[in-house]
Parts: structure tokens; C-alpha cells; sequence
């Protein structure tokens, strides 16, 4: 058999209108630390990681478009990310304290899980979560 090999994860890639706005918000409010940065003439790009999860950040011309803004109202198409956290009750606690608003509380969902959404600065939709036990 063919050994198989972990993938560690994957990390989306938002087109955002400002990055040092965007920094500011994974940073300050998440937690997040920026791992790489485009020249600081010219900030049109960047990295920021907390864990295994890693959010590419670009400043293109054109206004963001999170997944939100595409379905028509129907709330089917929210999420622009799902972030894996093995406790969201504490996850949710720690944003809470740093002054982060959810868009949606912590909770166990329809679908199975447990967890919490939150927008960023942009409009991005980032569900933090797990799937219920």
C-alpha cells in the first residue's frame, strides 16, 4: 500500500481593501502574528498565522467579495473559512475578552458542530470551531 502523508492544513486567501487594516484586526483582536509582509513602501501583501492556521492577505484595487455578499440573502454560503479549534468555549472566552463582536454566538449548529463565527474587517466570515462530540 502507498504510504499516505498528512496534509497540515490549508489556508485561505482573501483579497482585502487595506492589509495594514487587516493586521491590525487578526493581530490585536485574534491573536494572530504576522509572518511575512510585502515592502513596507508597499504593504499590498501578507501572511498572518496563529497555530497551524495561516490567512493570506491582499490589497489588489477591487472591493473584497466574502461569500456572504454572493447567495443572495439565503444564509447558505456564509463562511469564507472554517478554522479547526479543539475548544471553542475557551477560543470564544479569550476573543471575547480582547473586545472581538461575533456574528454569530458560540453554539452547537445544525450541522453538527460546535463553535462560533465572527466577521473580520473586510466582511470575511470565519467559522471557529469543531464538530460536536
Amino acid at each position: 500500500m502507498a504510504k499516505v502523508t498528512e496534509i497540515g492544513g490549508i489556508s485561505p486567501f482573501f483579497i482585502v481593501k487595506d492589509v495594514s487594516a487587516a493586521f491590525a484586526f487578526y493581530c490585536d483582536k485574534l491573536g494572530f502574528e504576522v509572518m511575512y509582509q510585502a515592502e513596507p513602501d508597499d504593504l499590498f501583501f501578507g501572511i498572518v498565522q496563529r497555530g497551524r492556521a495561516m490567512i493570506f492577505l491582499k490589497s489588489i484595487g477591487v472591493e473584497p467579495l466574502p461569500n456572504h455578499t454572493r447567495d443572495i440573502k439565503q444564509g447558505i454560503a456564509r463562511w469564507d473559512a472554517y478554522v479547526y479549534v479543539p475548544d471553542p468555549d475557551v477560543l470564544a472566552a479569550e476573543f471575547a475578552s480582547r473586545g472581538v463582536e461575533f456574528s454569530e454566538p458560540l453554539k452547537d449548529t445544525d450541522d453538527g458542530l460546535r463553535g462560533f463565527e465572527i466577521k473580520d474587517a473586510d466582511g470575511y466570515v470565519l467559522f471557529f470551531g469543531r464538530p460536536r462530540a
